[in-house]
């Protein structure tokens, strides 16, 4: 039987680093999908995403190598998802803010000790605009340039 592997995000605006990290994780299992709700993406940011949450899952259910997709949770119990799906391994982004330590010790505190949290250290940046904020900040550019 395959490993389950976790991957958590937003999935804003979609990019290679996105591919790259979800190729990654189907290296060591099968890869569920756990998409940030507008409302948490807000919360936790202060800023809400560009695409909204159910354009977003309809393209991560989509993508090759992704077992399946759920949203996170609008609640503040977001282990709750976890739970549900009960992965072998959590593997996080290499730029995600997320303290693997701390997820860690909130999922040995849930009584989830078998789950374990990785993160992935390879960055992907073969292309100029590897992340979400730089295609953001591109597409803001180029606005203002036109508008003069």
């Amino acid at each position: 039987m395959e490993k389950k592997i976790l991957v958590a995000g937003t999935f804003d605006i979609l990019h290679p680093g996105h591919i790259f990290l979800i190729n990654e994780a189907a290296k060591l299992g099968d890869v569920y999908i756990v998409i940030a709700t507008d409302k948490n993406r807000e919360m936790y940011s202060g800023e809400a995403p560009i695409v909204p949450e159910q354009q977003r899952y309809e393209v991560m259910k989509s993508i090759k190598n992704v077992k399946d997709v759920k949203l996170g949770r609008h609640d503040n119990d977001t282990l709750r998802t976890v739970e549900e799906i009960n992965p072998d391994i959590i593997l996080l982004g290499p730029d995600q803010k997320f303290s693997a330590q701390k997820l860690q010790n909130a999922l040995n505190m849930k009584g989830l000790k078998h789950i374990e949290v990785r993160r992935l250290e390879n960055y992907y940046d073969k292309f100029k605009l590897h992340s979400s904020s730089l295609i953001k900040k591109k597409i803001i550019e180029k606005y203002k340039k036109n508008q003069s």
